[in-house]
């Protein structure tokens, strides 16, 4: 499927005010305490037209070729089988955060990306199962040929961006016990809990719509502690 012209230059703009919103933007990064530290990567591809969401209304002025990737937890793994997440893993030593997400996001989804796709960082996010995570956010252009890794890897899907700028997100849940109101944020007829929910709705308000917003605040569902 072939993209029109008008479609190719909103991709270019969006792509150019993303690089230039990450750029200006004062990234929060946490301390090195040598606890366990992990990187996510926020994927943006140029094809959102195979998109698991497909025949949703389209969000006017966003075109449907942009992307994000996400996946689905295989059903065997020990911890959080099933659940949505951004591809991503632990940084291994001697690694940098930029270094662990592109190898990660090449052993899960099969998707080798350069560094020069790279166009920033979100803020560091400290997980209530001890992790601290680093977002970073890449636009490695059309992703067509993806190879999940079945030992972590249930599912891999592509949701246009215009899925996350729903008027019902994000969803708050203010519980007694907590602090903070506990952050999901919805896609299809399902959501997303943080930490991933966290950091799509800062890439959301960031990313695509210039607000600069901190989400380090926001808590996590109990089954997501462990």
């Amino acid at each position: 499927m072939s993209s029109s012209p008008a479609t190719i230059c909103r991709d270019a703009d969006l792509h150019a005010r993303i690089r230039a919103r990450l750029a200006d933007f004062d990234v929060r990064s946490l301390p090195d305490d040598g606890g366990p530290r992990a990187a996510v990567v926020v994927a943006v591809i140029d094809e959102g037209h195979g998109a698991d969401l497909d025949g949703m209304p389209q969000h006017a002025g966003w075109s449907v070729h942009a992307a994000l990737l996400l996946t689905r937890r295989s059903g065997t793994l020990r911890r959080h089988a099933g659940q949505w997440a951004l591809p991503g893993g632990r940084i291994d030593a001697g690694e940098s955060p930029e270094e662990a997400a592109l190898r990660e996001l090449a052993e899960e989804v099969g998707l080798v990306v350069e560094p020069s796709c790279i166009l920033g960082r979100l803020d560091d996010y400290a997980t209530r199962s001890g992790f601290v995570i680093t977002p970073i956010v890449v636009w490695p252009g059309a992703a067509r040929e993806l190879v999940p890794n079945p030992d972590e890897v249930g599912k891999v899907h592509r949701i246009p961006l215009h899925e996350f700028l729903r008027a019902d997100a994000p969803m708050l849940e203010t519980l007694p016990e907590l602090a903070q109101p506990v952050l999901r944020m919805p896609v299809g007829t399902s959501w997303i809990a943080a930490p991933t929910a966290a950091v799509l709705y800062q890439f959301r308000e960031l990313c695509l719509l210039g607000r600069p917003t901190r989400v380090a605040h926001f808590e996590q569902p109990a089954f997501a502690w462990r």
